[in-house]
């Protein structure tokens, strides 16, 4: 690459970040959403997962579902247990959440519920993945009588009761369980999980192919697995996919002492791992951009890149166990 002010200061940054009380403000503010309404917003990663999933045949409810990098939110987990789920895993590296944060959330996810409001759309969340056909709310999944039940006074006060207690030290006997760090694919039993979800994640995990190794034990052999995956460089470049250009040196002092920053592993690595680790992908929608980047731009590591990887910003992944 060419060394330049903007590799500079996000260098300067990154070795900021091995000063004392740095490091844990930075990975604050970039697990924090911006200050988006995280009811609504939550609301809606969970339905789109769960409309497509209802498209690519899995009509059951999920039971048990894990989520990898909730975030400052465990708000897509609580969805997912008002939406029909008996248990919620929460899985992160650093600790965002909060319980009051938590409760305000989900008393919102509950009225958008009880209202079967309409999935927000890209007119709220323009920069919201995956698209779907339509934005209704899906009366086809959540019909009357199942929100009848799930919908129950008791069950939703027991949902609650839940959150206020999530840091209690008997989490076995909570629906929600939220581990962090988690650095063992022993926190969760194998073949036990409905549904596996991230939203915007996988491109943060360092060890990649060891986490997808770990979700293929989690999953039970009827479940599934649902990702949105954003290889953009997130503020690391001005171009979208300027974080391809820079070397593994540059980029070791660009993310410093931070436990998680981005693993810069395209489309195709991604692919790789998960066939390898025992998936077959049921559902794949790209989303291309054009590259300022050329060939000749990219960094030692990244210059075998197909064209297809420098250009595909995104991708939404369903897969199931393959044998």
């Amino acid at each position: 690459m060419v060394f330049n002010i903007e590799a500079l200061t996000l260098m300067l940054k990154g070795t900021a970040t091995y000063l004392p009380g740095i490091t844990r403000f930075v990975q604050k503010r970039s697990g924090s959403t911006g200050g988006v309404n995280l009811g609504r917003y939550c609301y809606s990663v969970w339905l789109r997962h769960l409309v497509i999933a209802h498209n690519n045949g899995f009509t059951e409810h999920p039971k048990v579902v894990a989520e990898l990098g909730p975030g400052d939110s465990l708000g897509i987990g609580l969805a997912a247990l008002i939406s029909g789920a008996d248990k919620y895993y929460a899985l992160d590296v650093v600790e965002f959440a909060n319980n009051e944060s938590n409760i305000n959330i989900f008393d919102d996810l509950v009225e958008l519920f009880l209202n079967r409001s309409p999935i927000p759309d890209n007119t709220e969340f323009p920069r919201l993945k995956p698209l779907i056909d339509s934005y209704e709310f899906p009366k086809h999944i959540l019909n009357g009588n199942y929100m009848e039940t799930i919908l129950s006074k008791d069950r939703l006060a027991k949902i609650r009761g839940a959150i206020i207690s999530v840091s209690d030290d008997e989490p076995d006997q909570n629906p929600i369980k939220y581990i962090v760090p988690w650095d063992d694919d022993k926190v969760i039993l194998n073949d036990s999980v409905d549904m596996i979800i991230s939203q915007a994640v996988l491109e943060h995990i360092n060890d990649l192919e060891g986490s997808y190794i770990a979700m293929h034990k989690w999953l039970n052999p009827n479940g599934f697995m649902s990702h949105e995956i954003d290889f953009k460089s997130h503020g690391t470049s001005t171009s979208w996919n300027g974080h391809w250009t820079y070397s593994n040196f540059i980029w070791k002092l660009i993310v410093g002492n931070r436990k998680y920053l981005l693993n810069r592993h395209p489309y195709s690595v991604h692919i790789n791992f998960l066939e390898n680790s025992g998936f077959k992908i049921i559902y794949d929608s790209k989303n291309n951009r054009k590259s300022s980047i050329k060939q000749k731009n990219l960094a030692k590591r990244f210059k075998e890149m197909s064209d297809d990887d420098l250009t595909t910003s995104e991708v939404f992944i369903q897969a199931i166990h393959s044998t």
